[in-house]
């Protein structure tokens, strides 16, 4: 992320990704391309696509892996996708097909949440939108009584797990930790995958400080998408403040931390690993990096060696 550069007619500017305009017109320059449900041929998944919240939009993308065994009961994928909290959607041609291999060589359902994004719906909004989403995935634990057939019919809802890259890796963080406090329907998380996760703090630890124009870049992150607590020691960003919630009351058995050798991100990620190891959290832990590689390398090219090692990783850790 580049710094703002102000001209006559813009507010503000987040390159490569973003451009505010004085009149409240908001360019996306990434991530705005759109693909829609389908069935895919190459993996046998079908997509389609729900709305969950209509009053807000708030909507999502189901996927169903062939089904071989209708009586049988399929783990679920509940994914929030990357972006800053500003650009790409479950729509894009990236993560519609990265979900539909995934499903594929899982053997999940899932489900990929389109929350409301900034500037335009600054947070909370994303966190709100996503709680809506698991509340909604909740209603259908109760004796399949949801309104979404493919969950009645072909989900075990002692298997679910929530999983993210980057903005949607703290999602799940936060909502791992919140379904720790508040009723949700039964719906109790198995698992849960931080890829790339964006967690951040004031005080740089690690090889943070080591470039200080990428260190400035996420510097700046929360406070724009968050001007209503622009600290980068909200807990909501930073596991690790005072007064964020312990991470051994993260409701869930399983953890699967993914980081990448050259993200800025990465220490952060491995931070988070040692510290949930080290706690009185009654689950396993384990950690993954993928050497030479930088932030969501396997979304950008798919077909690499790396990418194929890391999709192998993922699917093994929903199959167990």
């Amino acid at each position: 992320m580049n710094s703002i550069n102000v001209a006559d007619d813009v507010e503000y500017e987040i390159l490569p990704i973003l451009r505010v305009y004085k009149d409240g017109r908001v360019e996306r320059l990434v991530g705005t391309e759109v693909i829609p449900p389908s069935f895919d041929p190459q993996t046998n998944v079908t997509s389609k696509d729900v709305v969950i919240t209509p009053e807000t939009g708030v909507s999502a993308r189901l996927y169903l892996p062939k089904i071989t065994d209708s009586s049988r009961k399929l783990p679920l994928l509940i994914y929030y996708h990357g972006g800053r909290f500003c650009v790409y959607s479950p729509f894009h041609p990236a993560y519609h097909n990265y979900l539909n291999t995934l499903v594929s060589k899982a053997n999940v359902v899932a489900i990929s949440i389109d929350y409301r994004r900034a500037p335009e719906h600054r947070l909370p909004t994303a966190y709100n939108d996503s709680w809506a989403a698991l509340q909604w995935v909740g209603s259908h634990c109760r004796d399949g009584g949801g309104p979404e057939a493919w969950l009645n019919d072909h989900v075990n809802f002692e298997r679910v797990f929530l999983g993210g890259d980057s903005a949607g890796g703290n999602i799940v963080h936060n909502l791992a930790i919140k379904v720790g406090r508040d009723e949700l329907h039964g719906l109790n998380p198995y698992g849960i995958a931080l890829v790339h996760a964006y967690l951040w703090g004031l005080t740089p630890i690690g090889s943070e400080a080591v470039d200080p124009v990428k260190k400035a870049n996420v510097d700046y992150v929360w406070p724009f998408l968050c001007p209503s607590s622009p600290s980068n020691d909200d807990p909501r960003v930073n596991p690790f403040a005072v007064e964020a919630p312990r991470l051994e009351h993260l409701k869930c058995k399983r953890v699967l931390v993914c980081v990448a050798e050259k993200d800025v991100l990465k220490d952060r990620g491995w931070l988070y690993y040692e510290t949930l190891k080290k706690s009185d959290w009654e689950g396993v832990v384990e950690i993954v990096e993928a050497e030479g590689e930088d932030h969501v390398f396997h979304l950008y090219n798919q077909t690499t060696e790396k990418a194929h090692d890391f999709m192998n990783t993922f699917a093994h850790f929903l199959k167990n």
